[in-house]
This record gives structure tokens, C-alpha cells and sequence, in this order.
């Protein structure tokens, strides 16, 4: 028995115990915590001692509770998926993202009127309330099973003003920027990348472990004088997935002398 001799309530010191058992490698990563009564034999406590320690440590996101299996030490692993983020042009004026023939779409895309948000609003550099196409994609890899979002939001003005594109608002990504080039915009890109905890509705869609927060890229696609045109929102597990750039210098402009 491993005597519990710490200052706290005692669930919280059984919850610490079993924390340094699992980081000094005792319980590997992937492998069954003993059960419910083995974990009272070992450290003297109740049963409500325990549950409320394993809760602690599932909320933590150490461990993972199976229904009729038990409880499991969660993969200290790298992500099984790369996401590599970068966008090439063909010679044929088509455009590419490496990872595009990863995904497959696990339903029917859903298109839809939307408005802007505060948050998209100031993304796409307009007012709230200003009209919007969306289009919401559920993508899986069929290697791993991983689940993504993807979303893509598009002012009525925009498409609008690009052939072919208000009539099919869900039409995928890299079809877009070719419309958007052919309709003679130069196009460039910004994204960023935050992590956070999942809405109940991400949570259950994109089949996550408790305490598991998710990726929130949000990339924006300018135009020629820089506007924003469209944005597009990605979802995924955190655990799941990373993320990879590349690189590049820009040139600065060049200075003016006086003659």
C-alpha cells in the first residue's frame, strides 16, 4: 500500500499520486490503470476517493474512462496527421494544397445564408449583419479516422462579383481561388492558429476525448488591393493533428532616393 501523506483532500492526493506513477513511466502511455478496487487496496482510500481522483485526472486530460473497459493512461505520441498549410499555383491556373487529397468528406456539404459575426466580421473587414454564403464540411482521414470542420464564409458582394460563384457557393476552396484569379485577382494569404476548448457541439462531432482542446485555423484570402474576400474556418483535434508552414521572405519595397 502507498500511504497518502499529503496536505489537500485525499482525492486529491490519491489524484496526485496516481499523476506521478503516470509521468515516472509506472503507467505507460496507452495502458489500463489498475481498477477501482485495486487503486483503494493500494492507497487506503474509498470508493468515492478514487472516482473522484480519476475524475480529476480525466478532467486534466491524463486519462481517458471507457465505459466497461475502464480507465486508460492517454498517448503522450506526436499527432498522427501534419497539416501542411502551404497553396501552389499549377501552370494550368489551377491551385493545390498538399493535404487535398487527404481528406473525404464524410456527408453532403451544407450551404447556407449566414451573417457576420463580430469575430468574422472584422476578418472579412465588414460591418455585423452583413450577408454571407457558408458552407460547412465534415472531413474524415480514412487512414486514421481523424475528424476536421471546415467552413468557408463568403460576402454576397464577392460572389456576386465573381462568375459562377454565387450559384455555387459550395464549391470547394481551390476551385474558389481559381475564380477568384480568373476574375483577375492577385491573391495572398493570411492564417492564424489558437487552441481552445471545443463547443459541446465540436466536441460531439469531431468524436474528442475529455479535456481535449481543438486547433482553430482561420485563414483569410485577399485580393489584389488587399481586401479580404473569403474566410475559411478548420477544426480539429488537438491531439489529432499539427500544423507546418513554409517560409518565405517577402521583398521589401524599394526605397525612393531623391534626384
Amino acid at each position: 500500500m502507498s500511504e497518502i501523506q499529503r496536505p489537500g483532500a485525499l482525492y486529491q492526493q490519491v489524484a496526485a499520486a496516481i499523476r506521478e506513477a503516470i509521468l515516472s513511466g509506472e503507467f505507460a502511455p496507452g495502458s489500463l490503470l489498475p481498477s477501482e478496487a485495486q487503486l483503494m487496496t493500494r492507497y487506503g482510500v474509498s470508493r468515492p476517493t478514487v472516482r473522484n481522483a480519476i475524475a480529476a485526472l480525466r478532467a486534466e486530460g491524463l486519462i481517458d474512462v471507457r465505459h466497461g473497459k475502464g480507465s486508460f493512461v492517454r498517448s503522450s505520441g506526436q499527432p498522427t496527421l501534419t497539416l501542411e498549410r502551404r497553396i501552389t499555383r499549377t501552370s494550368g491556373d489551377t491551385f493545390a494544397m498538399p493535404n487535398g487529397d487527404l481528406w473525404k468528406e464524410a456527408e453532403e456539404p451544407s450551404t447556407y445564408r449566414a451573417r457576420t459575426t463580430k469575430t468574422t466580421g472584422r476578418l472579412l473587414h465588414l460591418d455585423e449583419e452583413e450577408a454571407l454564403f457558408g458552407c460547412d464540411r465534415l472531413l474524415t482521414d480514412p487512414r486514421t479516422g481523424t475528424r476536421a470542420m471546415h467552413r468557408t464564409l463568403i460576402p454576397f458582394e464577392v460572389a456576386d462579383a465573381v462568375r459562377g460563384l454565387a450559384e455555387n457557393p459550395g464549391t470547394h476552396p481551390a476551385a474558389i481561388y481559381q475564380l477568384l484569379s480568373q476574375d483577375g485577382q492577385h491573391l495572398s494569404w493570411t492564417e492564424t492558429v489558437r487552441a481552445r476548448m471545443p463547443l459541446p457541439d465540436e466536441r460531439t462531432t469531431l468524436q474528442l476525448p475529455d479535456a481535449t482542446p481543438i486547433l482553430h485555423l482561420t485563414r483569410v484570402t485577399h485580393g489584389s488591393d488587399d481586401r479580404a474576400l473569403i474566410l475559411e474556418e478548420l477544426r480539429i483535434g488537438a491531439d489529432r493533428a499539427e500544423a507546418t508552414y513554409r517560409i518565405t521572405i517577402d521583398e521589401q519595397p524599394a526605397r525612393r532616393t531623391r534626384a
